[in-house]
């Protein structure tokens, strides 16, 4: 086991001292870069581990999201804030038909002249999909009811799904299946599914697209929305993106305000309320002009950077197991070689490896503290009976191991697992036998005699 490197870090104590003499800045950026910085130098310090504070079981799958674990289907809420997580608010037990299906936590930074015209938008909120339609924004500290949005009585939605940097969301319907009985008569069904789109802050309602396989094509299989584009998926592993801004001006009919009233090819009735919901007011007729399009062999692509790059595995047998990281802009190659784990997630190889013996242990999950600017990597370590897990904390510029926390709970790697490591607090979500589900919350503390 290759031992920890060493660092040089600020002291904590010092920092603290100059400001509590008024040696500081008042911006509140500086200063939260400042606590972060002292945090994770506390955090690297030889005397500092992680220990076991909470656990709980459930019966049903649990969630974790910006310092709040969810639990019975997003009904029942607590905090991991807390020295010990704590119970926020519990909701009412819920029908099958009012079961929550998907959610979106919203929350973000607002600047100082923006001024929303609720106080309670201001604050974060848990945007849930139930199955009978219903779209609730709710409070995320007490669960409390802010808004209902009514989506559609004639589509079944399913999913939710982020364009943060748009400052949009979308809702996005199962595919439509053509029945039986049209497809004894002949008659084709081109529609592959819709998408309800709105705007946060406040919530707003841009419209209700429909995916037309005669506009992009009978091989399109799945679309989202991300970075301000439409990305079409097709069956023979080709992506396309087009302008939403471009969709938007130029096929929407109409636009909508939710609770007033509109008579949109039907009937009169309420922009957003049963039975009415969201009509269809962007109809695409013609294909958009193609932005960008790009062939892969596995995964899908991702795309992000400034300027934009993408990253993929090209559509050949020979590329499989290898990501190409690309610009955008001309399609140069920059990277071919990058850190895959076994969930499959993606990492930038900013650095010739990462310290791992091969022999001994399995890179399970990567994820990045973009607060702390670590890599927090799960490796697991087998024996005949049972796994024991381990999150190693890396510099995110060199690779370079800054700490090592052990998981006191064995892995079992039959098993689902997750894994978060969230400022100060590490949360590990596990299956366990018999489709139960625990969760495991470790804090940190100061060790005694070092």
């Amino acid at each position: 086991m290759r031992p920890l490197a060493r660092t040089r870090h600020r002291n904590a104590c010092a920092a603290l001292a100059l400001r509590w003499r008024g040696i500081t800045s008042n911006d509140f950026g500086t200063l939260l870069g400042s606590n972060l910085r002292i945090l994770k130098s506390i955090i690297l310090q030889e005397g500092t581990g992680f220990a076991k504070v909470w656990m709980k079981s459930s019966k049903s799958l649990i969630s974790y999201e910006s310092g709040r674990i969810y639990f019975e289907n997003y009904r029942c809420c607590y905090s991991s804030l807390t020295p010990q997580p704590q119970l926020l608010y519990e909701l009412p037990k819920q029908s099958k038909a009012e079961k929550i299906e998907d959610s979106l936590l919203c929350q973000c930074p607002l600047v100082s002249d923006h001024v929303l015209p609720q106080a309670s938008e201001q604050k974060p909120s848990l945007l849930a999909l139930t199955a009978n339609n219903w779209l609730y924004c709710l409070s995320a500290d007490n669960g409390e009811t802010l808004h209902k949005v009514y989506l559609s009585s004639r589509f079944k939605f399913r999913s939710l799904g982020w364009d943060i940097s748009q400052e949009t969301f979308y809702v996005k319907s199962i595919q439509h299946k053509q029945t039986v009985q049209a497809r004894q008569a002949g008659v084709e069904n081109n529609i592959l599914m819709h998408l309800a789109i709105f705007k946060v802050f406040p919530l707003d309602v841009v419209g209700m697209l429909e995916i037309n396989k005669k506009v992009f094509g009978k091989s399109t299989v799945d679309v989202l929305l991300s970075q301000g584009v439409l990305a079409v998926s097709h069956s023979s592993k080709c992506v396309k993106l087009y302008s939403f801004e471009y969709i938007v001006e130029k096929f929407r009919t109409r636009e909508l305000v939710l609770g007033e009233q509109c008579d949109l090819y039907g009937p009169r009735g309420t922009v957003g309320e049963a039975p009415y919901g969201i009509p269809v007011n962007i109809q695409i007729k013609e294909c958009p002009p193609v932005l960008f399009e790009v062939s892969y062999f596995d995964n899908g692509i991702q795309i992000g950077g400034h300027p934009w790059h993408y990253i993929h595995t090209p559509n050949h047998k020979r590329h499989r197991g290898t990501h190409h990281i690309c610009s955008i802009r001309d399609g140069t190659l920059l990277y071919s070689q990058v850190t895959v784990t076994s969930s499959g997630r993606t990492v930038k190889r900013r650095f010739q490896q990462l310290d791992d013996d091969p022999g001994q242990e399995t890179f399970k999950m990567v994820k990045y503290e973009d607060e702390l600017d670590l890599l927090a990597i799960v490796d697991v370590s087998h024996t005949e009976d049972e796994g024991q897990a381990n999150v190693r904390l890396h510099d995110n510029k060199n690779g370079a191991l800054m700490k090592r926390i052990s998981l006191k709970e064995p892995w079992d790697v039959t098993y689902c697992h997750e894994v978060h490591f969230d400022r100060d607090t590490v949360i590990h979500i596990e299956q366990q036998r018999n489709n139960n589900f625990c969760c495991h919350v470790y804090k940190i503390n100061r060790r005694k005699n070092v």
